[in-house]
């Protein structure tokens, strides 16, 4: 658990993605996908605490009309958080091949939409654009609160559409909208439902931090495509051991 958290916590400081590593993990080990899920979000969410800190300096050059995508994140997350203790296990259980495979999916398409919605015109005059922004924010969070895996790439794409060009800056805006959903969720999760584990929650959530601080610079050394190319292998097999369990 603390090794698949360190990892997590890297992949989720320079890709996002994390989820599908530490998920799968907790359902190996046996927990209810619903408490997996849950003791996941509960437990990644320091980590991206650990990933803002990596990106201090360029969250502080950051747009900062960006900053009220705040408000939406912490609400969608909350919604979704609830919106998850109240699908019972059974049903989610059946949910779950198909949202893993749509993170993947959305995982491995990153840079084919990062580079179609990639505009390069002087983002300064599109400050209309902001509000449908907040809005397709609050349904990644919504669905950051109810899964999570993938919502990294979903807000990379929103911030190209918003005319952002400097990866980094994204990242560290990223990062903090990711903190914001995890956050509110991961809360919700551990005081009014019973569903989070909370030993494992603990041990993965020190990993996590340990990851988005110093993990990320192994990330880096590994290379961004080596890192894809693991966490898409894991998010493949991860659903088709799901089918597997469901179906045979």
């Amino acid at each position: 658990m603390f090794a698949a958290a360190c990892a997590a916590g890297a992949i989720n400081s320079v890709a996002g993605g994390g989820t599908l590593v530490t998920f799968p993990t907790l359902i190996w080990l046996g927990l209810p996908e619903n408490a997996a899920n849950a003791t996941s979000t509960a437990a990644l969410w320091p980590g991206s605490l650990g990933s803002m800190w990596g990106y201090r300096r360029e969250l502080a050059d950051a747009d900062r009309r960006l900053f009220a995508l705040v408000v939406p994140s912490l609400l969608g997350g909350m919604l979704g958080a609830v919106l998850l203790q109240l699908t019972p296990n059974d049903t989610f259980k059946q949910l779950v091949p198909f949202l893993i495979l749509f993170a993947t999916g959305l995982f491995m398409a990153q840079d084919a939409l990062q580079r179609r919605f990639n505009l390069t015109a002087a983002h300064e005059a599109r400050s209309h654009w902001l509000s449908w922004t907040m809005l397709f924010q609050f349904g990644v969070a919504v669905y950051g609160g109810y899964f999570g895996a993938g919502i990294g790439i979903l807000m990379l794409a929103a911030l190209s559409l918003m005319g952002h060009t400097d990866i980094h800056r994204m990242n560290a805006v990223k990062n903090l909208l990711a903190t914001c959903i995890n956050c509110l969720a991961g809360l919700y999760f551990l005081f009014f439902s019973d569903l989070v584990v909370r030993q494992d929650a603990l041990i993965m959530a020190v990993g996590a931090i340990v990851g988005g601080i110093g993990g990320a610079g192994l990330a880096r050394r590994l290379g961004r495509q080596a890192v894809r190319k693991i966490v898409i292998a894991i998010g493949f097999f991860a659903a088709l051991d799901q089918m597997r369990r469901l179906w045979f």
